[in-house]
């Protein structure tokens, strides 16, 4: 196996976890098109490995490129005038669950759908945990404007899931 090879296995492993939930949010939960979305974003990693220059976090420049695939899908759906299905969301396997939390989470998954794509991606990534400076790099938008959506959008979310 090559250097890059090796180098691209260790990258995969590592953030195939956060690229699949940033993409099953983007989705609604669809898990075959996130699992298609994060497919095209490791192509896109791969194909450019070589071009990464450093100037930000492995991370972040994968982020970047999962939010541009996912937002172009966004996009290409909406031009076929599509409707995502809610009906595939599929929560954690464990039983911690209780059917009143499912509940909220396909609620709150509407809701996050109901967003412009921007401020989607921006509370994706900050559910993700990722910190909002990086959010702000991923995005190019300003730190404190990223506080300021992040807090309003919240909001939003909040009156959006308790049908307000």
């Amino acid at each position: 196996m090559s250097y890059k090879e090796n180098t691209y296995k260790k990258i995969y492993q590592q953030n195939y976890p956060k690229v699949i939930r940033l993409c099953l949010g983007y989705t609604v939960g669809n898990d075959a098109l996130a699992k298609d979305l994060a497919q095209e974003t490791f192509i896109k990693v791969w194909q450019n490995l070589d071009g990464f220059r450093n100037e930000s976090g492995l991370s972040t420049w994968i982020y970047r490129i999962c939010v541009n695939t996912c937002l172009a899908e966004i996009r290409r759906e909406r031009k076929k005038d599509k409707n995502l299905e809610i009906d595939n969301l599929q929560v954690s396997a464990s039983n911690d669950y209780s059917a009143e939390k499912e509940d909220m989470l396909v609620q709150l998954y509407k809701c996050i759908d109901k967003l412009s794509s921007i401020n989607k991606a921006i509370i994706l990534l900050e559910l993700e945990g990722l910190p909002q400076l990086e959010i702000s790099d991923i995005m190019g938008i300003k730190h404190e404007a990223i506080r300021t959506r992040i807090h309003r959008i919240k909001q939003q979310l909040t009156k959006c899931v308790h049908n307000e």
